[in-house]
């Protein structure tokens, strides 16, 4: 029986940021449907791991494969497969929320029918139709998070990656955001939710992998019941160098 073949898949990645290595040898598989924690402290390597995955950045060593191909050889699969939302949403400051949506789309390749349903259904389902002609500058930061993963969701990707995603949200925005990621996993979609927020990771991950200085610590299966665990692990790995 042949097993299904991950979405992403990482091969020893590494890099380097300012001379200094931010991710080493770091391999990670995903497949669709599952929603990933990214789990680490500030400066852990997350947000580069993230920018190698959605093709910002390209690794010097290792192999990142969506579909089974290699990203450095095929560019345009970033674009075709994966939905980015930086840990601050790219907005232009001038361009209204409307006009990123169409913006956005025909930078993914959509014209038309397609990008008027497309930019319907986000700003229903983000709650942005109010909105739509406010100049992106004069958003609250909320607002411009719910803009920012408009945009990353807007051509349906088979591949959502999230950099602190939570940052800015009320509760009740909050709540949304994690209900949707449940809705894109059971569609299919893969999600990566990068965060060094133990809660959010516990409450929709099935997957949890724990970075450190830019290793990966730890990674496995997430069952429910496992905050407790989890967080002794994170604050043990967190915590060793300091106590070394």
């Amino acid at each position: 029986m042949t097993l299904p073949q991950p979405l992403l898949k990482l091969e020893q990645v590494s890099r380097r940021r300012a001379g200094r290595p931010a991710v080493e040898a770091l391999s990670l598989a995903l497949e669709r449907g599952q929603v990933l924690g990214l789990l680490g402290i500030n400066g852990a390597g997350k947000s580069t791991t993230l920018a190698m995955i959605a093709g910002a950045l390209a690794p010097e060593r290792g192999r990142v494969l969506l579909d089974g191909q290699e990203l450095a050889e095929h560019p345009s699969l970033a674009r075709r497969l994966v939905g980015w939302l930086p840990e601050r949403a790219p907005l232009w400051q001038e361009l209204t929320v409307g006009e990123h949506l169409d913006a956005h789309g025909r930078l993914r390749g959509l014209d038309g029918k397609a990008l008027g349903q497309a930019r319907a259904r986000m700003l229903e389902h983000l709650e942005l139709a109010p909105l739509e002609r406010r100049l992106a500058g004069v958003l609250s930061q909320g607002q411009r998070q719910r803009l920012g993963l408009a945009c990353a969701l807007l051509h349906q990707p088979a591949l959502l990656v999230l950099d602190e995603p939570g940052n800015a949200l009320d509760p009740l925005q909050l709540a949304a955001l994690r209900a949707l990621i449940r809705e894109q996993a059971a569609a299919g979609t893969a999600v990566i939710l990068s965060t060094h927020v133990l809660t959010e990771v516990t409450a929709v991950c099935d997957r949890v992998a724990i970075l450190h200085e830019g290793t990966l610590r730890h990674e496995g299966m997430l069952a429910k019941d496992d905050h407790a665990a989890l967080e002794r692990r994170f604050f043990g790995i967190a915590t060793a160098r300091a106590a070394a």
